[in-house]
C-alpha cells in the first residue's frame, strides 16, 4: 500500500531531492544513515556506487526518468523489481506526477 506523505499541488518540493528513478531522498531511509544528499547532488555517484540509472538520466539532460519516453524502460524497471530494494509503484508513481509538474512525495516502501 502507497503510503502519500504530501501532494500539495502548487507546494514546495526541493528538486535536488527528486532522485532520477522517482525516488523522493528527503523521505528515504538511507538519507539520514549514510549522510546521502541524494544522486542529484552527488552527479550520480551514491554511497553504494555509481546509479546507472541517474547516470543514463543525466546522460540525457533529464530532470528525472518521468521525462523519459521509455518510462519505465529495462533498467528502472529491474530497479522497481529488486526483492531487497524494490517498492510497490510508489518511484513510478512520483515519476509520472512529477513528469505532470505535480508535487508527490510518496515514500517507497517494500
Amino acid at each position: 500500500m502507497m503510503a502519500i506523505i504530501n501532494r500539495n499541488i502548487g507546494g514546495i518540493m526541493n528538486k535536488k531531492m527528486q532522485g532520477y528513478c522517482g525516488t523522493y531522498c528527503e523521505t528515504c531511509d538511507w538519507k539520514e544513515k549514510m549522510s546521502c544528499k541524494g544522486c542529484k547532488v552527488h552527479a550520480s555517484k551514491v554511497f553504494w556506487g555509481t546509479c546507472e540509472i541517474a547516470s543514463c538520466a543525466i546522460e540525457k539532460e533529464y530532470e528525472h526518468c518521468g521525462e523519459c519516453a521509455k518510462l519505465p524502460c529495462e533498467n528502472l524497471q529491474s530497479a522497481f523489481d529488486q526483492p531487497d530494494h524494490g517498492d510497490n509503484g510508489e518511484r513510478l508513481e512520483n515519476l509520472k506526477r512529477w513528469a505532470n509538474g505535480e508535487i508527490s512525495k510518496l515514500k517507497v516502501r517494500s
